[in-house]
């Protein structure tokens, strides 16, 4: 799914598209599906973004954080079509575990976000420690996923997050009149989580989730992504990021001098400071000990632009700068806000399926969500295509996009079975990081999947992250929400913006998207069917903007007259990535532990679609 720091990663390697280009446009036919014209759109877009790093990391000839481990590093070609290390590749374990670490801290801010989000619709505003055990939850099963999806799913090197997909669809369930929260709830420090609005939000979730395991496995991914072109997904998420206003908008309003500072200080380092580097000593047998550049801001803008804001209001808050009357502004910009939260909290937590509670299931937030559902399985596509172009490997076949799509619908059932409040999809994010560090060793996302999957068992570092004051994740919204909202609009790349058709579909899902739902919340009685049931899913399909501009973008984009070429269908043939680029075979994306050479020889595993056949090849 697009996350804040994917394209912040993106836009740090548009400086040098005037000199070295990554040509991984992949050649369609006219034959081909919209599912994969529409991937491989999706993947030429990221991987056109994707270039490589600055002059001075190309002189030493060989990856640059290798070098900087004091490695002799492998030979990198200048035109970027070979990694380091490829798919089956393991780097040396210094480098397995410094790649890992950085994987986990660019998945930091959309893991971090979310929950964060989600905690005033859960009625948590002011229970710091369900807050943290919420965060703790989120990276516990956000590693489970990474490591199923890496071993069974798509067998590509790709993280595994919460996603916003489904994010604005809970903020709309969570927002109809039986699960507002009670008045009690607005000074609450400890909230019953066994409430309705936890176990209906994490049943719904689960429900929603069979769509995608069907989909998946069954091989209708590719039927359905069909339909679902670039002037679906461009509204779509682009509304994710602009109905996001509002939460953005009360968080940096409870202090406006510490929001700014902290979107001022993300944008300096992700964007002015990104070519800094810091000398730091490093040792190879070549050269002895010396000095290499290693480029912090690069790579962990988002946190350390949180931390500096932090701690730039954890010496207000001892010197007592900041008002101490909760009613007074710029109360919430105190680290203190939340009480004792790190103290109170436990050193450990193993979160477990169930913990808030058996679930429930809401027919209307079952709905909601699987338009959610539906819109992240369009994302991971275009994902799966771009891993694997930065990866060396060769495009995914039929059977792997079907096992990533369905391990990823039981990645959503245990996330809401655990009860993270959200779903899992593929992070973008960690496709740009392969384009910077040139590493597609899908060993490093295993075990970045374990550094989540400990993190999430810590319980003092989800405490930690819950006493982020308000402004500071107001900063950090700021940014993301608008990266998301422009983010979605770059899909866009592959139609013909000159056509008026396009214009027209864009515009009116886009503008429509806002328009309606707005209206419906200020008038929730609007709907009076008489069935309960029925209004209640009425009033979340129309109070979800992300559904709404989906909606009307897919209607009209297949229902309007328009070329393929036309709609983004079709991706021109130009520097399509040779086949010297591709390092690995299609063996890559068989089953592990010798799976696919026990059952190769079953005839009938030919019209299992998940499953990889030999008689017929990869695909």
């Amino acid at each position: 799914m697009v996350n804040l720091a994917s394209s912040l990663l993106l836009t740090q390697q548009q400086w040098s598209r005037a000199t070295i280009m990554i040509s991984c446009n992949t050649q369609a036919s006219p034959s081909s599906s919209a599912a994969e014209t529409f991937g491989q759109a999706k993947s030429a877009c990221h991987c056109q973004e994707l270039i490589c790093m600055e002059e001075d990391k190309m002189e030493v000839g060989g990856d640059p954080l290798k070098s900087f481990m004091g490695g002799s590093g492998a030979k990198v070609e200048r035109n970027n079509r070979v990694t380091v290390y490829s798919v089956t590749e393991t780097p040396p374990w210094y480098l397995c575990a410094f790649l890992a670490f950085q994987h986990y801290l660019t998945a930091f801010g959309s893991n971090i976000a979310i929950p964060l989000i989600l905690a005033d619709g859960l009625c948590l505003q002011h229970d710091g420690l369900t807050q943290s055990h919420l965060i703790n939850t989120i990276f516990f099963v956000s590693g489970l996923c990474t490591i199923l999806q890496v071993t069974f799913g798509i067998r590509l090197p790709i993280l595994q997050g919460g996603t916003f997909a489904l994010l604005t669809p809970a903020l709309a369930m969570l927002s109809i009149p039986e699960f507002q929260c009670p008045s009690w709830t607005r000074n609450a420090s400890l909230v019953d989580t066994s409430s309705p609005v936890f176990i209906e939000l994490q049943g719904s979730i689960m429900v929603a989730s069979l769509l995608q395991i069907l989909v998946g496995f069954s091989g209708l991914v590719g039927f359905l992504m069909r339909f679902v072109g670039p002037l679906t997904i461009a509204p779509t998420i682009s509304l994710i990021g602009l109905s996001m206003f509002d939460a953005a908008g009360a968080r940096a309003g409870s202090h406006w001098g510490i929001s700014v500072t902290t979107a001022a200080l993300i944008i300096l380092f992700s964007q002015y400071l990104r070519f800094v580097g810091l000398p730091l000593p490093a040792y190879s047998k070549a050269r002895n000990l010396h000095t290499k550049k290693f480029y912090i801001f690069q790579t962990m803008p988002i946190l350390l632009g949180i931390a500096v804001s932090w701690l730039v209001c954890h010496l207000l808050t001892i010197y007592d700068v900041l008002p101490s009357d909760p009613d007074r502004y710029g109360h919430q910009a105190r680290t203190d806000v939340k009480g004792d939260v790190v103290g109170q909290a436990s050193w450990f937590v193993l979160p477990y399926p169930g913990q808030w509670g058996i679930p429930a299931v809401s027919l209307a937030g079952v709905i909601g969500m699987m338009a959610g559902i539906v819109c992240s399985m369009a994302e991971s596509v275009g994902d799966y295509y771009a891993c694997a172009k930065l990866s060396g490997a060769p495009p995914p076949p039929k059977h792997a996009i079907n096992r990533g799509i369905g391990v990823e619908g039981i990645g959503s059932l245990l996330a809401g079975a655990f009860g993270t409040g959200n779903g899992t999809t593929s992070f973008s994010e960690n496709v740009a990081a392969l384009g910077i560090t040139k590493v597609g060793s899908r060993v490093v996302i295993l075990l970045s999947g374990v550094v989540m999957i400990l993190m999430g068992v810590l319980g003092k570092i989800g405490a930690i992250f819950s006493t982020i004051p308000n402004p500071v994740i107001g900063g950090m919204f700021l940014i993301m929400f608008g990266v998301i909202a422009a983010t979605g609009i770059s899909n866009l790349q592959s139609t013909d913006m000159n056509s008026s058709r396009n214009i027209f579909v864009f515009g009116f899902s886009l503008f429509s998207g806002l328009v309606v739902p707005n209206w419906v919340t200020k008038n929730p009685n609007i709907f009076a069917t008489g069935v309960s049931e029925v209004d209640a899913v009425l009033r979340i399909l129309f109070t979800t903007q992300m559904f709404v501009g989906g909606f009307l973008g897919f209607f009209l984009d297949n229902t309007i007259p328009g070329t393929k070429r036309e709609r983004g269908l079709l991706v021109p043939d130009e520097t399509h990535l040779e086949a010297s680029g591709i390092l690995e075979t299609a063996d890559i994306y068989n089953l592990p532990f010798g799976i696919t050479k026990r059952l190769s020889s079953r005839p009938w595993v030919r019209y299992i679609p998940f499953c990889p056949w030999r008689g017929l090849g990869a695909r």
